[in-house]
């Protein structure tokens, strides 16, 4: 892993460190937000989302300039003041601007893929700007296209059988578009990866075998022939 960029912004008593990086999969955003305390949170953006999370962070810092001033008898009742999630390939991130006693933040949280863990940061709704303008100036740099397939990637899918949970999830890397079908049990879970190339030859070895099966299953079930009538003169 390279890193090719980085930046560091202090925001009230955090700072935050946004570096670009690369790997074999490609180029992205890591940011992380350190603590008054030393606490460090961090988020991995694809320089796609990167660019669609510095829009959302205009639409969120206007929306936070047209609030009146903090009233903390009538917070609401969980906290949030607008809500938006981005999503890209097996990853969700949703934005929440919140108010509790401290003031007033930006939330950004990601999730991976189903049941993964979340990781999150907070931005002070009064940073948002500055935070903003930094990664403008890395998207300016670096660009914001992620390249290979450009449409919106087939929502994943999900089956039950007995005690064991399938499922089937599309994702992107820089080698293209893969399937990634996960078996999940208690205490256990495996995975295995069908590059899209593959998935005409992976449907029709399915379809060949459930073809014989239920050839054979006919067969079973349909019983033994009568023998032709007449008897021995």
């Amino acid at each position: 892993e390279t890193e090719l960029a980085t930046k560091m912004i202090q925001i009230q008593s955090k700072r935050f460190y946004l570096d670009v990086k690369q790997n074999r999969r490609g180029r992205f955003i890591k940011v992380a937000e350190i603590a008054s305390d030393g606490r460090r949170s961090q988020i991995f953006l694809a320089l796609s989302t990167a660019a669609e999370l510095r829009d959302y962070l205009s639409t969120f810092s206007d929306f936070y300039a047209s609030l009146g001033p903090p009233n903390p008898d009538n917070l609401p009742e969980d906290g949030k003041l607008k809500s938006e999630m981005m999503m890209k390939d097996n990853r969700r991130y949703y934005l929440d601007l919140k108010e509790n006693a401290r003031g007033r933040f930006l939330r950004v949280s990601q999730t991976i893929s189903r049941g993964g863990p979340r990781s999150q940061i907070a931005i002070p709704a009064q940073g948002m700007i500055e935070f903003r303008d930094a990664l403008t100036d890395l998207l300016v740099e670096f660009g914001t296209d992620d390249g290979g397939f450009k449409g919106e990637l087939p929502e994943g899918k999900h089956m039950r059988v007995d005690n064991k949970n399938f499922y089937f999830d599309i994702g992107q890397n820089n080698r293209g578009i893969y399937m990634r079908i996960s078996e999940v049990k208690t205490n256990f879970r495996t995975a295995i990866t069908v590059p899209e190339k593959s998935w005409g030859r992976f449907r029709d070895i399915f379809a060949d075998y459930c073809d014989k099966m239920k050839d054979g299953s006919d067969k079973t079930s349909g019983g033994p022939e009568s023998p032709p009538g007449g008897g021995a003169k």
